[in-house]
């Protein structure tokens, strides 16, 4: 009995001592890369068989001096997803849902419509049809952001899916303002009230809540990228067809209890078995998502990611180890500058004993950023050289060649300018009014290239076709 006793207090004295040194080997990287970082503030916890430990560093808002802490709310973005989906799982444990009913069993606008047939369990793996682009074809539209989860969801019934149900993986929004929309009407309360007195509450997450309406006080302020650096960005309020898919506000304290819950192996507020169901492939279209949650089987962790216009979150966790983490910061990255995710990854890697395998060099992304921003300059100088070449202009309608010469390029602008404006953004996931929402400084140099582009070959119209061809 007495060794028995005394392998398991060194065990835990073991245990304590690798959770203080992660911790240190964390808190010290945070200290290094957070003043070069995008993010003003970032705040994370880490969870090891059973203990949450958590932290804040820098400033809720950039410039302002007040402290992010373990108890500070940020948005978490897509990670409500998985809240969604244990929502729906407690339902259908109660026997109120079926994973694998259609959609329009419970929510009637779906009946005879083109949707009707998509189930529950291919909402919530993303294998329903609908795409990314028509997940977000909503955003920054005031009067659909308006309505309620079940009427929008009924507009939604209404939309002919990309893909047939069940053929393809495509991550798409639509799929849990849906889910959230059965929700609410199967247990009869709203969406917000639900996850609050299912989800938070018994789970002691008392600082969390599902944002509809004004942004909470406590919340950090949101920063978006601004060439090259980042600037405050409010929000707004919270809209009730967003919440489901993406609208819950919490700490890290909060999430390491969340993620604790995902970790304990026992019925809690969700029976064991039904959470590991969860966290497995959920279908031959779906080998990397299970039901909310995203899976790497290679580095044997469970994770989502969230992203709104000002915050990103990451929240991870290893079943077999016993360990997770959740990082938040209060800016979202650009296309390769003003970047967060060497940050969020570098935490991410150290709490879970993994290799941070990450240089930071995003040329990719950096190089598509500039071949855009770089545009509405370049335009520019050719509207003054086509201005100083008048005369050459003006010599080039006398000929077919010349004339070919003249008129091409408003073709090409003008299909460059299509492009730009619809094209390009549809590429990303979404709307221009999306990139508006997330990427600011690159939407408006999208919109100015957009706008310079056919004005430049107009220009070199009206120049050549007025006056003579003397010196000008």
């Amino acid at each position: 009995m007495k060794w028995g006793w005394l392998t398991a207090a060194l065990a835990l004295v073991a245990s304590s001592f690798s959770a203080s040194t992660a911790s240190s080997e964390i808190d010290a990287f945070i200290k290094a890369e957070l003043p070069t970082s995008a993010a003003p503030g970032i705040a994370y916890a880490r969870v090891k068989d059973g203990t949450v430990t958590a932290r804040g560093f820098g400033e809720r808002r950039k410039g302002s001096g007040k402290s992010v802490t373990a108890d500070t709310l940020f948005p978490i973005g897509s990670v409500t997803k998985s809240f969604t989906a244990l929502a729906i799982m407690q339902l259908v444990e109660a026997g109120v849902l079926g994973l694998d009913d259609p959609v329009s069993q419970h929510l009637p606008a779906f009946a005879g419509g083109p949707a009707g047939g998509v189930t529950l369990r291919q909402l919530l793996n993303h294998t329903s049809g609908y795409s990314t682009v028509q997940g977000n074809s909503q955003h920054g539209n005031t009067d659909a952001s308006r309505l309620g989860l079940i009427e929008y969801a009924g507009e939604l019934a209404q939309v002919t899916p990309t893909h047939a149900p069940g053929a393809v993986w495509e991550y798409s929004n639509a799929n849990y303002q849906i889910l959230g929309a059965v929700i609410e009407e199967a247990s009869g309360a709203r969406y917000a009230d639900y996850i609050e007195t299912r989800i938070f509450a018994p789970l002691g997450m008392i600082d969390s809540e599902v944002v509809v309406g004004p942004a909470p006080s406590a919340m950090a302020t949101g920063h978006r990228p601004w060439f090259g650096g980042v600037r405050a960005f409010a929000g707004g309020e919270g809209f009730a067809i967003n919440a489901p898919a993406g609208g819950i506000a919490s700490s890290a304290r909060d999430m390491g209890r969340y993620l604790a819950m995902w970790l304990s192996g026992e019925d809690d507020i969700l029976s064991a078995e039904a959470k590991a169901g969860m966290i497995a492939p959920s279908g031959p279209s779906s080998p990397h998502y299970g039901l909310g949650w995203s899976i790497d089987p290679e580095r044997g962790t469970v994770y989502h990611t969230g992203l709104v216009p000002g915050g990103e979150t990451l929240a991870s966790f290893s079943p077999s180890e016993g360990k997770g983490v959740v990082v938040m910061v209060n800016a979202n990255g650009g296309l390769g500058f003003a970047d967060t995710w060497y940050l969020i990854g570098g935490v991410g890697a150290r709490a879970m004993g993994q290799a941070h395998d990450d240089d930071g060099w995003r040329w990719g992304p950096r190089i598509a950023y500039l071949s855009i921003a770089l545009l509405p300059p370049l335009f520019l100088l050719l509207a003054f050289v086509s201005w100083r070449g008048r005369s050459a202009l003006r010599a080039k309608r006398e000929s077919t060649p010349g004339k070919l010469s003249l008129w091409f390029p408003a073709v090409a602008m003008i299909g460059l300018a299509w492009f730009l404006i619809s094209m390009l953004p549809r590429m990303f996931g979404g709307s221009i009014t999306t990139l508006q929402l997330y990427q600011p400084d690159f939407a408006w140099c999208m919109i100015a290239a957009a706008v310079l582009a056919p004005a430049w070959a107009v220009l070199r119209l009206v120049l050549a076709y007025s006056g003579d061809r003397s010196p000008g």
